[in-house]
């Protein structure tokens, strides 16, 4: 047995070696972590044409029979050894942990914290399937037809497959395709370059736990690749950054998950209290190494922007990178060193371009911002003090811990920040309330001092899979 795993391709399950492969490695030290088959978009498009195999065998499953596998294939992914590619390597959890760090940057805690969040959507999916349908009887999926609340009722499925372009920056993003399974929807996965493992995990949990080995595609792929599993995909997600958003903007069978632009504002009636919410802005900006689309990247506040930026930066300044395995690591390595450069580079740009701006971490900080650590590239905690919303650095988002803080008036407030995944609102003010309710700008919305990294598994802060996945009709029987 080759002492370096190799990842096939899966098509409907199956695996499949190619010619062509990629090496993924230790992001410190170089050395191979695993080889992974890449297939061209030739046999994507093969696979695909004949997706209705996936689908029928989903079909033969109830919906509760595939809850009750997707909540088994949770406790395997957790707790299980699992196959680990087509040679005879196996995967412990700790192995797991340890793999996904070496290639990601992601230190050991984070990745538990990852694993766990996805451990409790497997086992909770019955709960999570009864808020996204708002409590429809799953029956009726079963059998196309039912009733709700004493009125007929019929659903139909958009499409045979869900086609998913994955990233590499955070494990718990699988999440957001798990209920397709027990929803009866194949999956087709384009994994991240450097974050196959999870995926890959998650396949060998569920068809471990019964779920037929058709309904699962992993397709390391090219950008044409990529390309071929959204253009033959009825729906698919898709992670990017800005330009992957446009390219798919308006289009109904494309979910786009990019930057998140997440945001904590404090109201007036609340501002004099600022000292009292530092812990949970400082949490929503650097929990899971600052990775995360919904990681807050501005703070918008009425007064008190220095005073509010400086109390951040005091907390987050002198932040260090630790070991990997080190319980208290707060800050990722980055796999790709050439985007912490970009990162780095674009904040100094805009720095010393734009007046009006301050990194206040800087007085905090022992050295620069990016740093080397053990052979890896870190960034450490940036905060911004910017004296208006227009200046470039406002309303930016960086896969490190990094948020901007600015004045800006309440009343002008929603009318100015655009965009939000999330926004945090600490106001009790009846009709600011009420404005934030009414924004069409916000995803979601969290009232009162919580973390915008806190989310609801049964209320989704970006789109809803069973409205994206099912469509209601309109049905009469004789």
């Amino acid at each position: 047995m080759s002492s370096v795993p190799h990842l096939p391709a899966l098509r409907k399950g199956r695996p499949y070696e190619s010619l062509d492969k990629v090496q993924v490695k230790d992001h410190k030290t170089g050395e191979v972590c695993a080889e992974v088959s890449q297939v061209n978009a030739g046999i994507v498009r093969r696979d695909l044409a004949r997706i209705g195999e996936a689908r029928k065998a989903l079909k033969r499953f109830t919906v509760k029979e595939l809850v009750a596998i997707t909540a088994k294939a949770g406790d395997l992914f957790l707790n299980g050894t699992l196959p680990l590619g087509d040679k005879g390597h196996t995967q412990s959890p700790e192995e797991y942990i340890a793999t996904l760090s070496r290639t990601s940057g992601l230190p050991h805690v984070m990745v538990k914290r990852n694993m766990a969040k996805l451990h409790y959507a497997l086992t909770h999916m019955d709960v999570i399937l009864n808020g996204l349908s708002r409590g429809l009887d799953m029956s009726v999926i079963d059998k196309g037809f039912g009733e709700q609340s004493g009125c007929p009722v019929a659903y139909f499925p958009t499409t045979d497959s869900l086609g998913l372009v994955m990233p590499s920056n955070s494990p718990a993003v699988n999440s957001l395709w798990l209920p397709s399974i027990a929803l009866k929807i194949p999956v087709v996965i384009k994994p991240g370059r450097e974050e196959p493992w999870t995926p890959f995990r998650l396949i060998q949990a569920f068809i471990a736990a019964g779920a037929p080995a058709e309904a699962f595609g992993f397709y390391p792929t090219d950008h044409e690749g990529s390309g071929e599993v959204v253009k033959l995909s009825g729906r698919n997600l898709v992670f990017g950054d800005v330009n992957i958003a446009k390219m798919y903007e308006g289009n109904p069978r494309v979910q786009v998950h990019g930057p998140g632009w997440s945001k904590i504002i404090i109201g007036e009636d609340k501002i004099e209290n600022w000292k009292e919410y530092i812990d949970v802005i400082v949490s929503s900006i650097s929990d899971n190494g600052g990775r995360s689309c919904i990681n807050a990247s501005a703070v918008i506040v009425p007064k008190y922007g220095k005073e509010i930026a400086d109390a951040i930066a005091q907390r987050l300044g002198p932040v260090e990178p630790l070991p990997s395995d080190d319980e208290n690591a707060r800050l990722s390595g980055f796999a790709n060193t050439k985007m912490a450069d970009y990162i780095d580079s674009v904040i100094d740009a805009d720095l010393e371009g734009t007046p009006g701006a301050e990194d206040v971490t800087a007085k905090y900080r022992k050295g620069p911002r990016k740093v080397e650590f053990q052979g890896g590239i870190f960034l450490r905690p940036t905060i911004i003090h910017c004296n208006s919303w227009e200046h470039p650095l406002a309303n930016r988002e960086f896969l490190c811990p990094y948020a901007s803080v600015v004045e800006v008036k309440q009343s002008e407030v929603l009318s100015k920040i655009g965009y939000s995944l999330i926004v945090t609102a600490i106001t009790e003010d009846p009709d600011f309330t009420e404005a934030l309710l009414e924004c069409p700008t916000i995803d979601r919305l969290n009232l009162g001092p919580l973390s915008t990294m806190k989310i609801s598994w049964d209320q989704p802060h970006e789109g809803n899979m069973f409205e994206f996945l099912y469509k209601r009709r309109s049905i009469d029987r004789a």
